[in-house]
């Protein structure tokens, strides 16, 4: 039992861990193309500002969707034997 409960921990770590730094990855993606974007035409800024902040948005809310499914195996143990 204590092995399965050291693999959860485990698994737990990935999840946060690949998801904030897939997270971190996609926003400076997007940062930059974002800059990139507004120094070829400064007239659209405000627009792509808008649609970069939503995109934000859903790609912190995809990460904290992992948080979540973690924190329920850590806490909740939905595959306890």
């Amino acid at each position: 039992m204590e092995n399965i409960l050291g693999l959860v921990a485990l698994a737990c770590g990935l999840i946060v861990g690949l998801g904030a730094m897939g997270a971190s990855i996609g926003i400076a993606l997007m940062g930059g193309k974002f800059l990139e974007a507004s120094a070829r035409q400064p007239e659209l800024m405000n627009e792509l500002q808008v649609k970069m902040f939503i995109l934000a948005g859903l790609i912190d809310a995809a990460y904290l969707i992992g948080v979540a499914i973690a924190l329920l195996f850590a806490f909740a143990k939905p595959f306890a034997i």
